[in-house]
């Protein structure tokens, strides 16, 4: 088996493989390099640590030592300590035993390689030299040979032709016989460059070429030998460390056993040990008249005694809002399209007729707040039944924040994905817009009107995460303006409960329930009454708008408009996609932003 022989015209892909082997080669030495990197960073790493969980000197620390847990502590301490010199020992043996020899290596084997491949360059050039010689030589045969015949015809047709001298067919048939005797010689000397390109040709393909490839396939093997040799040091380096370190570990098995818990346990009673008796029992005091208390028919108090109407914090009562909430917006609209037949509207809820403030103040006054304990039922219930809630009531608040976190940047992700797929498809039909040749640009409309519905529902389905979210992080009963318009919606289906239990504590299937104080609740009660009391007062026109697409305006908060209708504008788009506006003093609702053409008065916009 030799490449002489097998590889005689594989040249080129021997030198890749060549070059291939020192690349691995250099591969191996940045391996071992980044080995011992590791290695003193490990062995430093490990030296700080035993460093800083050492006993500081003339310290308490100093005195809790004393028990044996401590003390086989501290002998650990110094096991790693010593444990770490053994990894320092493997970074050093490895860069002097490895890198330093494959590196002095590896420059000797580019030498002998680019020796080697130089010669049988040389002999390919050689050869191709030859060769063109011959090509050059058998054309200039063949031409002599064409011109050698030209001139017999020429004579051949002289001599025949009675009306032509004899001068004239001398000087012709001395011409063909110069040309003949030009195509002998050109023939001669064909036949000599052939014999001798032969020749070369055999040297080059049966001597040259393989006494170059076997040196080649010589060096080639010694690499490989010394790879095998070096993958065995790195082994025996981390032999030679294994006795030493299997005696750190067994100082350290030792430290373990020396640990008696009995002798700890003397140890603190005689620390804390005080000498009092424990106390004795205590006498049974009886309290059989206990005071009572008269309530007020009227008062707050009596009113959430009595079995009357619930009050929902933060949902509707009666297909309406709470009546110390300001109005909400609904959720977010969906995103622009080539229709706005193409978006849906969300889900739909009933229009809500603005109510007077007084008949709200009267409901709040006779309402009895919603029992929340309900909620640590549900929680329980639904762990006993192996399913987790939707919102992860069922753990404890940071547990839920995490997870509705997590939830809410998938979510985001994916919203992003459908829009990045919306913008490529919107290119691709502006693409066969400009080129029709391409494409039909109609049979893209279904599917991004399909993307434009995912995105509207992943959208939903974020402000709903986002509500629960908001929920666990502030836990405010009053919250702002915007977290109100972006869980709207949200409320609106899914009315939160508000606790109205004195405590909740956790319970005993693991679940978590909240803690909140009626005392609270009044004082938000009256913050959200002055809130809707500022509310009353109508906001001023800050420019006007018109419809660019009918939408009627199912969700609660919102107007219905007709394509080409002018109204007023009341409130820009806070970013949340929506626009504020008004149709007259009793008609006002959020539309989308991208449903109306605004113009803003500048002199009102600047104010």
């Amino acid at each position: 088996m030799s490449w002489g022989t097998e590889l005689w015209d594989q040249f080129d892909n021997l030198e890749k493989h060549t070059q291939w082997g020192i690349d691995t080669l250099e591969k191996c030495i940045k391996f071992v390099k980044e080995r011992t990197e590791i290695e003193l960073s490990y062995a430093k790493q490990l030296r700080n640590l035993s460093k800083k969980y050492q006993p500081k000197k003339n310290s308490k620390e100093e005195e809790e030592y004393k028990y044996t847990s401590c003390k086989a502590f501290i002998s650990t301490l110094n096991e790693m300590n010593d444990y770490a010199g053994q990894h320092e020992v493997i970074s050093e043996n490895m860069a002097s035993q490895i890198i330093v020899d494959l590196a002095r290596y590896v420059q000797e084997l580019k030498q002998e390689r680019k020796s080697n491949f130089h010669d049988g360059r040389k002999a390919q050039q050689h050869i191709e030299t030859c060769w063109k010689q011959l090509e050059s030589s058998k054309r200039r045969f063949e031409r002599d040979c064409k011109e050698a015949d030209r001139a017999q015809q020429y004579f051949e047709k002289m001599d025949a032709d009675i009306n032509v001298t004899k001068a004239d067919v001398e000087k012709a048939r001395q011409q063909a016989q110069i040309r003949h005797q030009m195509a002998e010689d050109s023939k001669a000397d064909y036949s000599s460059i052939l014999q001798k390109f032969n020749h070369e040709q055999h040297e080059y393909y049966h001597t040259h070429i393989p006494n170059i490839f076997q040196k080649i396939q010589e060096m080639e093997e010694r690499r490989i030998v010394r790879i095998g040799e070096s993958m065995k040091t790195y082994a025996e380096v981390d032999r030679q460390v294994i006795p030493i370190i299997g005696k750190c570990l067994d100082g350290i098995v030792k430290a373990a056993e020396s640990i008696d818990q009995k002798n700890d346990s003397q140890l603190v009673i005689e620390a804390y040990k005080s000498g009092f008796e424990p106390p004795g029992d205590i006498e049974f005091e009886d309290y059989t008249q206990p005071m009572k208390r008269t309530v007020s028919d009227n008062s707050l108090s009596n009113s959430r005694g009595e079995g009357k109407p619930d009050l929902k914090f933060g949902g509707k009562s009666k297909g309406k809002l709470w009546p110390f909430i300001k109005k909400n917006k609904p959720p977010p609209p969906p995103p622009a399209s080539a229709s706005p037949s193409a978006v849906p509207n969300g889900p739909q809820s009933p229009k809500q007729q603005k109510e007077p403030l007084s008949h709200r103040f009267n409901e709040f006054m006779t309402s009895k707040p919603k029992i929340h304990c309900f909620r640590s039922l549900k929680r329980g219930l639904s762990l006993k039944l192996g399913a987790t809630p939707e919102d992860f009531s069922n753990l404890p608040p940071e547990q839920r924040r995490k997870k509705l976190q997590q939830k809410v940047d998938e979510l985001s992700k994916e919203i992003q994905k459908e829009m990045d797929q919306r913008d490529a498809i919107t290119k691709m039909k502006d693409v066969y817009l400009k080129n029709p040749q391409m494409g039909d640009p109609a049979s893209l409309d279904h599917k991004l009107a399909e993307v434009s519905q995912n995105i509207e529902k992943l959208r939903l389905e974020t402000q709903k995460f986002e509500a629960w979210l908001a929920e666990v992080e502030g836990r405010l009963p009053a919250r702002s303006e915007q977290a109100r318009r972006q869980s709207g919606l949200y409320d609106s289906q899914n009315p939160p409960t508000v606790n109205n239990c004195a405590q909740d504590r956790e319970s005993p299937d693991g679940s978590y329930t909240e803690e909140q104080s009626q005392e609270s609740e009044v004082k938000v009660l009256a913050t959200d009454f002055d809130d809707e009391f500022d509310d009353e007062e109508p906001l001023p026109a800050i420019g006007t708008c018109k419809a660019l697409y009918t939408f009627e305006g199912q969700n609660e908060g919102t107007i219905s408009v007709v394509e080409g209708e002018t109204l007023y504008v009341i409130e820009e788009d806070k970013g949340d996609g929506w626009t504020r506006i008004r149709r007259n003093e009793d008609e006002e609702g959020y539309v989308p932003t991208s449903y109306v053409e605004v113009y803003l008065d500048k002199n009102a916009k600047d104010s």
